[in-house]
C-alpha cells in the first residue's frame, strides 16, 4: 500500500511508576517515580514533540493484577501498574505545555456512563485544541468488573455487545445532537445557542437508555479519534466498522501481515475504505552506538528486573498462572512433563534462546523482547514493520529518562534520513495528522456520520 505519510510514533506510557518493564522505576538514575510530579510529565511531553512524535499514548488499568498465585500481593509489592492515577486529569496540563503532539486515553467502556463520558471527551478536545484520541478497551481484569459494580468481569462476548451499545450512545452525542450552527455567541441579542438546533438523541438500546442533548458544544473533531486494542474475532470485526487506528500485539512483522490483512478486509466489509484504518505494532528496544554496548545494556536492564514481578505480569497477560513453578526450576525438566509439551509453556520453552533457563529466567526473557541494536539497526527492524503493512509503532519505555531521549536523539534522525518518520508536523487536529488532506471529521462512510444524516440530511 503506498503510504500518504510516515510512519505513525506513539510514546506507549501509563500514569504509574511502572509500565512494562518490571522494577525499573528503581534503576539507577530513574525519574519514574516522580510520577505524581507534573513537571516529570511536562518534560516528557516536551521532549517527545521535540522529536516530533505523534501521540503520548496512555495505557491504563483498573484493578490490581492478581493472576498470580490468585493474589495481588506481588504486583502491589513490585510496584507493576499499580498504584495507578487517572491520566485523563493529566492531558489537559500535557496539551497546555505542548502545541502538536496528540494523546491517546485509554478508557473502557464499562468505567462510566456513555454520556458523561462524552463530555469528557468533547472537553479534552476542546481544551487541546482536537489532539485528542480515545483507545476503546472493554477491560480484562476481573478485579476492574467487580469494583465497577458487575460482580466481576462480564464474558467476553457481553462485553463487546455493551461495547456496542455504548459506543451508539456516543456517536449520537457527538455527532447528531448539535448542529454544525446551533452555536450563536450572539453578544448583541445575548443568544449564546439557538435551542432549535440542539437535539436530543432519544437513544434506547439494550444496555443504555439515554435521552440527550449533549453536554458540550461541538469540539474541533466533533468524535475525537477511534482507536482499539484487541484482535480477536470480534475484536477485528469490531474494529473494521469503528476504529481508526488499530494496536495489535504481533511479536514480529511476519505475525503481524495476516491481522493487517483481516482487519483491512474488515475495514472493507464495513463500507469503509481499507486505507482510514491505522494498524500499529508494538516497538520496545535497547540502543547503542555498537551492537556490542546495546547488547552490554540490554543485559543490565534484563538481570535488574525482577523474576518474580515478569512472574505476575505474564501471568496476566498470557493467561497462565507460573505461580505453579518453582522459578529455579529448568525448563528442561518442564519440558519432560504434560504441562511442558503443550499449551502457553510449551510454546515458551519452543521459543528460548536455550535451555539452560530457569522457568523464572524464560518468561523474564520473554517480557524483555526488544530490538537491541545500533541506530541504524533498530531502523532496519523498523522497515521490516513498514513492509508488512503495519502504519506505525506504540513505543514502549524501558527506562525513563532514558529509552526516549535515544529515540530522539539517536534512532529518529535515522528513520527521519530514511523517510519512516516526520521531521514536522502536519497543521490541524489529531485526525488531520493522522489522515493528512482529510479534514477534522470522520468520513462520511464512517457509522458514527450515519447517524448524523439521519438527524440532519446531507447538513
Amino acid at each position: 500500500m503506498t503510504r500518504d505519510r510516515p510512519l505513525i510514533f506513539n510514546a506507549f506510557n501509563i500514569f504509574a511508576a511502572s509500565h512494562h518493564d518490571q522494577g525499573m522505576w528503581a534503576f539507577p538514575g530513574s525519574r519514574q517515580l516522580e510520577y505524581n510530579n507534573i513537571d516529570y510529565w511536562v518534560d516528557l511531553a516536551r521532549l517527545l514533540e521535540r522529536g516530533h512524535f505523534d501521540t503520548l499514548f496512555f495505557a491504563d488499568v483498573l484493578a490490581p493484577y492478581e493472576t498470580f498465585a490468585n493474589s495481588r500481593d506481588l504486583a502491589v509489592a513490585a510496584g507493576m501498574q499499580f498504584p495507578i492515577n487517572d491520566p485523563g486529569e493529566l492531558i489537559p496540563a500535557l496539551a497546555y505545555a505542548t502545541q502538536d503532539l496528540g494523546f491517546v486515553l485509554t478508557q473502557n467502556i464499562l468505567q462510566e456512563p456513555p454520556y458523561t463520558f462524552a463530555r469528557k471527551m468533547s472537553t479534552l478536545d476542546h481544551l487541546s485544541r482536537g489532539r485528542i484520541a480515545w483507545n476503546i478497551v472493554t477491560t480484562f481484569l476481573p478485579g476492574a468488573g467487580r469494583n465497577l459494580g458487575f460482580g466481576g468481569l462480564p464474558e467476553h462476548g457481553d462485553r463487546y455487545a455493551r461495547a456496542e451499545d455504548f459506543i451508539e450512545v456516543v456517536y449520537k452525542l457527538w455527532e447528531a445532537s448539535w448542529e454544525d450552527d446551533a452555536v450563536l455567541r450572539d453578544r448583541a441579542t445575548q443568544r449564546y445557542s439557538d435551542p432549535r438546533k440542539i437535539h436530543e438523541i432519544n437513544h434506547v438500546g439494550p444496555f443504555y437508555d439515554v435521552v440527550g442533548p449533549h453536554l458540550s458544544e461541538p469540539s474541533p473533531q466533533r468524535t475525537p479519534l477511534l482507536v482499539q486494542a484487541g484482535v480477536s474475532p470480534r475484536g477485528r470485526a469490531f474494529a473494521g466498522a469503528n476504529a481508526e487506528a488499530l494496536f495489535i500485539n504481533s511479536l514480529t512483522p511476519e505475525d503481524a501481515a495476516p491481522i493487517v490483512r483481516d482487519v483491512r478486509a474488515a475495514t472493507v466489509a464495513a463500507g469503509r475504505s481499507a486505507d482510514r484504518v491505522r494498524l500499529l505494532a508494538i516497538l520496545g528496544f535497547v540502543v547503542g552506538s555498537t551492537e556490542e554496548e546495546a547488547r552490554r545494556l540490554h543485559e543490565e536492564i534484563t538481570d535488574f528486573q525482577s523474576i518474580e514481578a515478569n512472574l505476575a505480569k505474564q501471568s496476566v497477560f498470557l493467561g497462565h498462572d507460573f505461580s505453579q513453578y518453582d522459578p529455579k526450576e529448568p525448563i528442561s525438566e518442564i519440558a519432560r512433563r504434560p504441562e511442558g509439551q503443550t499449551g502457553i509453556v510449551a510454546s515458551l520453552i519452543e521459543m528460548a534462546p536455550h535451555r539452560r533457563l530457569t522457568i523464572g529466567e524464560l518468561v523474564r526473557w520473554y517480557g524483555n523482547l526488544r530490538v537491541v541494536g545500533t541506530p541504524e539497526q533498530i531502523a532496519d527492524h523498523i522497515q521490516r514493520w513498514s513492509d508488512a503493512g503495519v502504519d506505525g509503532l506504540n513505543v514502549q519505555y524501558v527506562t525513563s529518562p532514558g529509552t526516549f531521549e535515544d529515540f530522539v536523539d539517536h534512532v529518529a534522525p535515522e528513520l527521519v534520513s530514511r523517510g519512516l518518520m516526520q521531521d514536522r508536523y502536519r497543521p490541524g487536529t489529531l485526525r488531520e495528522k493522522f489522515f493528512p488532506g482529510h479534514g477534522p471529521f470522520l468520513p462520511e462512510e464512517h457509522r458514527a456520520r450515519g447517524f448524523r444524516r439521519a438527524a440532519f440530511g446531507d447538513a
